[in-house]
């Protein structure tokens, strides 16, 4: 089992898409996916319809270090949910009070069966509750939308907040390699620009090795129409006209550059 968190410190990048619609795909290829909303605004827990709700979520996976009755099933065949259930926030507050609150979903996850993937999203804050998913993976994906606001804020916020929880791999939690992601890439010359820069950088340094993916997600409406639908995006977009890539292509790109061990089918785009 690989667990997989979508971070940022910026708000808006994308995460919560990015990670419903990696989901989809991974469980429409035969895989056991299991998201975590790891938002105290619940997003990823209403994106597909919830079939059977579990009596427990994200509250009880954290304080009770245990998956015990967290689980609530999605209308997507292979995929479930732990969704979010503190809105009035005291998951951080207690997470911040806590010795161990910041490793006891990553603790928690270690015993979990029957699944082959966990993908974890995050708030787009700096702050305990985003720690908590950040310590419990062993691969990173930050979305950076190709404006220069975002790229400057994946170099201050997300590289130094993984300076900052460094330190705790010697608390038995070792960071997972990051892997950057430009998101919502368009046609004009400033994002353009802005992805070549990303990714000419040099971003392994003291942070530790940092990867930005050759695979690049288009700002196409697609994303959008399928979120609405509530559907998987490349179940959504199979095809496309002219040079930009299907939703179908893209996501395909993302698994095989991200997890290249995972197989996937060549008739998904009929699913």
């Amino acid at each position: 089992m690989i667990v997989v968190t979508v971070c940022s410190t910026k708000g808006g990048v994308g995460k919560t898409t990015l990670t419903a619609n990696l989901g989809g795909i991974l469980a429409d290829a035969g895989n056991r996916v299991l998201l975590v909303d790891a938002d105290i605004q619940p997003t990823l827990s209403s994106y597909y319809p919830i079939e059977a709700r579990a009596p427990e979520g994200l509250h009880h996976l954290v304080t009770g270090g245990s998956v015990e009755g967290t689980i609530s099933r999605t209308a997507v065949t292979n995929l479930d949910i732990v969704i979010s259930d503190d809105p009035d926030g005291s998951l951080e507050n207690w997470v911040l009070h806590t010795p161990d609150g910041r490793v006891r979903m990553k603790h928690a996850l270690k015993g979990l069966t029957g699944y082959d993937i966990v993908l974890i999203d995050t708030q787009g804050a700096v702050g305990p509750l985003q720690d908590v998913g950040v310590l419990a993976a062993d691969l990173l994906l930050s979305p950076i939308p190709p404006e220069i606001l975002s790229a400057r804020e994946f170099a201050r916020g997300t590289l130094g907040m993984l300076d900052r929880l460094r330190p705790m791999q010697f608390l038995g939690a070792p960071l997972g390699h990051l892997y950057g992601i430009i998101y919502r890439m368009d046609h004009t010359v400033d994002a353009r620009r802005v992805a070549d820069s990303l990714r000419k950088a040099t971003f392994a340094d003291s942070r530790g090795a940092i990867s930005i993916l050759e695979t690049m997600v288009p700002g196409t409406v697609a994303y959008r129409e399928a979120a609405t639908a509530r559907v998987p995006v490349h179940r959504w977009e199979r095809q496309r006209r002219g040079s930009t890539a299907c939703a179908l292509e893209t996501m395909t790109s993302l698994v095989h550059e991200l997890l290249p061990h995972v197989d996937l089918p060549t008739d998904l785009g009929e699913v």
